[in-house]
This record gives structure tokens, C-alpha cells and sequence, in this order.
């Protein structure tokens, strides 16, 4: 068939890459000028099945409150709020019941573990080479904080996911750079997890697919898809329209914008994060890998010669205005851990990504109910993690095999809005 892919982030180069390998002929359009440019271009690069979970979750409410109060919270709501993040908060509320939470969270998790198996087939098949290391470990600042991850880890547990529950001075046997200033009672690591750059890998897939026939067209700003013939791409400037035999829709928090003309109305919203990175300035004072401080939610990251630093989740506010205080607390985590491990004098790159949400957390993968157009969307903050598994899943119903993973409940009818 002849597919064309709107967007060239993590999720859209891997699903050209797979459709291209089923033999299909493929187009990539794009609007900003090369692959992995938006949410794709600075993230964490953590990569653990086991962690990733549902936004919304029974209790999440009053910690959202409670971290609007707080300067370091993770979570922050500014000005201006759309009606796509009003509705999307209703939402939101609605899908943090338990039952709602427990069938989401099993979902993202069993997409996320298989999604890891490919990610380490693509690798070696194409002999990747990208700044990663293996390692994740979750820092647990008080007691408190140890007690609270408890029922996390029975999830792990239930999942057969490998960790340990370490004593400070285990954790610091890990990652050795851990400041002994800042007060740590413990850790959660998992060995199997692992953390890299989602960029690099995604220039990297982009050549591999080029290869195998993939065209990808930059600074195309695609118009919104017509009921008329929902089949054919043109640009929002105007342009004479191509037909496809199908279109897979991976662009991002727009998807939902492009859609809406046929009458597909999918709840998707803007969830901002900010990272900083930096060169690192003493190899023995910085991470050997990632590790992830549970009461701020920043995530610390090795990766080759710099140290990444990544957190925060905002909703609403301007998609390019970087928020200082975000870029506080990351700053304040990082000296809190590994001071000295970076030159902040000069060189650090600030970086504010928008995260695709949808209100109860899994991504929608697979027909959208028009013929001949397909969603890979919706994947928030965990789309590296998940890009690889949701990708082969894609070109699996599109090239009509049976997927490697039970997609219930990933479909797109349990979130159209009528």
C-alpha cells in the first residue's frame, strides 16, 4: 500500500520504519525541518516498563492540589487554560476511579514491556549505536517517601519486573556521585530498565528507513484531513491534495486539530515538560545512569557526555514560553545529587516539550473508524518507552498480521467525544 505518516517524532519514524519493512511504500511529512523536533527532541530517555502508570489515579487529585501549593511541585497549572485542557481535566477527574486506573495501568504496562523488546530488536538488527547506558533507580528522600512507594512496588512485583529495595549506602554502591548532603533513606533499582537518547535513535531509524525506501518530507504543514476525501494530503497554505491508500495520523497534540473535520473529536491536551542539559564537568561526579527523585519527579540522566535533567508537568500556559520556575526546581534536584557534575557556566540547553495526553493515560493505536486512516497518538510523557511496541502494533492491523500484544481497551471508541 501506499501510506503516508504526518509526523516525524519518535512515534512516526518508527512506524514508517515497520510499514516500510512489511514492504509498504511510505511518506513522511513533517512540519518543523528534521525528525524528533518537538516532544521527541529532550526528554528524560528513561526507558522502564514497570514505572510507567496512568495519570490518573485514585488519590491523584489531592496530590495535584497539593502540588500547586508547593514551590518544587511537579505539577502546575498556568494561564492561560484552553477548552481542550478544561475538558480534558474532566475528563481527567472522571478516569481516576480505581477500576478505571488498575485496567489502564495494565494496558500501558503490557504495551511498555513489549514495546521494550522491540526497541532492543531494532537495535541490534540495525546495529544501532546511541548514547545509552542500563540502570534505573528511583531516589527515595525520607521515610515517608519509602513508605509511600510501597504499593508501587507490589505492582512491580505483580508484573515480574526486576528490582531491588536498596539502603542508602547500597544506592550509593550504584551511582557513587550521590551526594551524601542530601538526606537519602533508600532506593528502588531496576536493573533491566535503562535510559537513552530518544533523538539520536530516532536520526538514527530515520536513515535505516530511509534506506529501505521511506520519503520523508520536511516544512509541511499539513491542512486538517476532509470528509470528502479523508485519504488525501495537502498543505494548510494550499497545495494540490495526493492521495494514499492510507494515512496514519502521529502528530503529536495537532492530531487531534487535524482529525476533528471527520468528525473525530479525541481528547487530547498539551502536558508540558521542561529539561536542562549540560556537559558534564567531572565524569566521578556525575550519574552513571538514571536515577529518578520520587518526591520531585525529576528524572537524572547519563547520556554520553552531558547530564540531562527532566521533569515537571504543566497544563496550559504558551507552548514556547519556558517557565523559570520549572527550570528552578530542575536545577535545585541536580545540585541536590550531583553537584559539580555539569558546567553551568556556559552551554546548557533549556527545553520546553509539549507531551500528547490523553485523560486516562494509554495511547490509541489502530483504526480510527474512517476507512483508511489510523491513530498512533496519545502517548504523554511515556512515548520513547512506548514508541517501538505502539509502532509494530500499527503496522501490524494496518499490514492486517496479528499484533504481538492484547489490544484491549487501546482502540479509539473509548475516547470519542460526541
Amino acid at each position: 500500500m501506499k501510506i503516508a505518516i504526518v509526523g516525524a517524532g519518535i512515534i512516526g519514524v518508527t512506524t514508517a520504519w515497520e510499514l516500510a519493512c512489511d514492504g509498504h511504500e511510505v511518506m513522511v511529512f513533517e512540519r518543523r525541518g528534521a525528525v524528533a523536533e518537538e516532544s521527541s527532541f529532550a526528554n528524560a530517555g528513561v526507558v522502564a516498563p514497570g514505572y510507567i502508570t496512568p495519570w490518573a489515579a485514585p488519590g491523584m487529585r489531592g496530590k495535584v492540589l497539593r502540588s500547586l501549593l508547593s514551590t518544587h511541585g511537579a505539577v502546575k497549572v498556568r494561564w492561560p487554560l484552553a477548552m481542550r485542557d478544561l475538558t480534558f481535566m474532566s475528563r481527567w477527574q472522571r478516569a481516576c476511579k480505581l477500576e478505571t486506573y488498575l485496567a489502564n495501568r495494565t494496558r500501558m504496562q503490557r504495551l511498555a514491556f513489549y514495546s521494550r523488546t522491540r526497541l532492543h530488536e531494532i537495535t541490534e538488527a540495525c546495529e544501532l549505536i546511541y548514547e545509552r547506558s542500563d540502570g534505573y533507580m528511583v531516589l527515595l528522600r525520607s521515610k515517608r517517601d519509602v513508605k509511600m512507594v510501597q504499593p508501587g512496588l507490589d505492582v512491580l512485583r505483580a508484573v515480574g519486573t526486576k528490582f531491588q529495595q536498596l539502603d542508602a549506602d547500597e544506592a550509593r554502591k550504584i551511582e557513587p556521585a550521590l551526594s551524601t548532603e542530601t538526606s537519602l533513606s533508600g532506593a528502588i533499582h531496576l536493573p533491566d530498565d535503562e535510559v537513552g537518547n530518544c533523538r539520536q535513535f530516532a536520526l538514527l531509524l530515520k536513515r535505516e528507513a530511509g534506506a529501505l525506501g521511506v520519503q520523508f518530507h520536511f516544512g509541511c504543514d499539513i491542512a486538517p484531513l476532509t470528509r470528502a476525501s479523508p485519504r488525501a494530503i495537502s498543505l494548510a497554505g494550499g497545495s494540490e491534495a495526493h492521495e494514499f491508500d492510507a494515512i496514519v495520523m502521529c502528530a503529536g497534540v495537532d492530531s487531534a486539530r487535524m482529525l476533528k473535520p471527520l468528525g473525530l473529536r479525541i481528547p487530547l491536551t498539551p502536558v508540558y515538560g521542561h529539561s536542562i542539559s549540560a556537559n558534564i564537568r567531572e565524569p566521578l561526579n556525575a550519574p552513571r545512569s538514571a536515577v529518578m527523585d520520587e518526591r520531585y519527579k525529576v528524572a537524572i540522566s547519563r547520556l554520553g557526555l552531558r547530564v540531562r535533567v527532566a521533569g515537571s508537568a504543566e497544563l496550559g500556559g504558551a507552548r514556547d514560553e519556558v517557565n523559570p520556575a520549572a527550570l528552578k526546581t530542575l536545577y535545585k534536584v541536580l545540585h541536590d545529587w550531583f553537584p559539580g557534575a555539569v558546567t553551568l557556566q556556559a552551554g546548557v540547553q533549556q527545553w520546553k516539550g509539549a507531551r500528547p495526553m490523553l485523560p486516562d493515560g494509554p495511547p490509541i493505536l489502530g483504526p480510527s473508524g474512517i476507512p483508511g486512516i489510523w491513530l498512533n497518538l496519545g502517548h504523554g510523557s511515556s512515548g520513547w518507552a512506548l514508541s517501538c511496541g505502539s509502532a509494530r502494533v500499527t503496522a501490524d492491523l494496518i499490514s492486517g498480521n496479528d499484533p504481538g500484544v492484547d489490544l484491549e481497551g487501546l482502540g479509539v471508541e473509548r475516547l470519542l467525544v460526541n
